[in-house]
């Protein structure tokens, strides 16, 4: 008798979430069932193009030394 899982072959209903990076929608892989928490990139290029450091996020700004702000 077949082995049943919940996955009857349609990809529509396998969780997504963004990529860090691009923003890109991931599917979720039968090889990141351990970890599907921890992947944060879709690709070998978005992980090596990630943020330099963790509290930054690709959306903060920093302001340019030497030039007045505005509001």
């Amino acid at each position: 008798m077949p082995k049943t899982s919940g996955f009857k072959g349609n990809k529509q209903d396998l969780p997504q979430k963004p990529c860090v990076v691009c923003g890109r929608a991931m599917s979720w892989r039968k090889s990141w069932a351990k970890n599907w928490d921890q992947v944060l990139y879709c690709s070998d290029r978005c992980r090596a193009d990630k943020p330099k450091s963790a509290n930054a996020s690709p959306a903060q700004v920093t302001p340019t030394p030497g030039k007045k702000a505005t509001a």
